[in-house]
């Protein structure tokens, strides 16, 4: 029973580990950059949507507790790029009908597949930019995505929770 119980912790924690892939130009120093600001196209559209501002309020919080100060752009060592990379992928839903006859080991038989559907769901790109060679240092990407029916408070909650699992990989080398 105790092995049991350890198993499944170790199955759990393994399935909580690698939700966010990083990144990043090991001939760069990162403890040379203490500023930062949005890069002027940061989420790629005219408007900030509702969780562009999500992802905005997530970013800040954690640039802050690596003692980044938020400044003017103009003034800034790193610039913060990020956009919500939307992707499509087929789920199937419910349960296939068949039917079948034979006697012995013939037999005949028809089936058909399950219901599937294209479901759009987005995933977070990082890009930290160094303003002085204008080339991306650090990148990380989230391997959880965000869907439709999500409700606001869900998202709200998996995108804090994604960007800080990313900032936990900055600077890199120390974790």
């Amino acid at each position: 029973m105790r092995v049991l119980m350890m198993s499944m912790l170790v199955l759990a924690l393994t399935g909580c580990a690698g939700n966010v892939v990083t990144d990043y130009n090991s001939s760069v120093v990162f403890g040379n950059f203490s500023s930062w600001s949005f890069a002027e196209n940061a989420g790629s559209s005219a408007f900030v949507s509702l969780d562009g501002s999500r992802v905005q309020s997530a970013l800040e919080r954690e640039l802050n507790r690596k003692a980044l100060r938020k400044v003017p752009e103009n003034e800034a060592d790193l610039l913060v790029n990020w956009q919500i990379v939307e992707e499509d992928r087929l789920e199937q839903s419910g349960v296939g009908l068949g039917f079948g006859f034979g006697t012995g080991r013939f037999g005949w038989a028809l089936a058909a597949p399950p219901p599937v559907r294209e479901i759009t769901e987005g995933k977070l790109v990082v890009e930290l930019v160094d303003t002085g060679s204008d080339q991306v240092v650090w990148r990380a990407a989230s391997r959880r995505y965000l869907n439709e029916n999500q409700s606001p408070e869900t998202r709200r909650e998996l995108i804090d929770e994604v960007v800080s699992e990313m900032f936990s990989k900055y600077p890199p080398g120390i974790q």
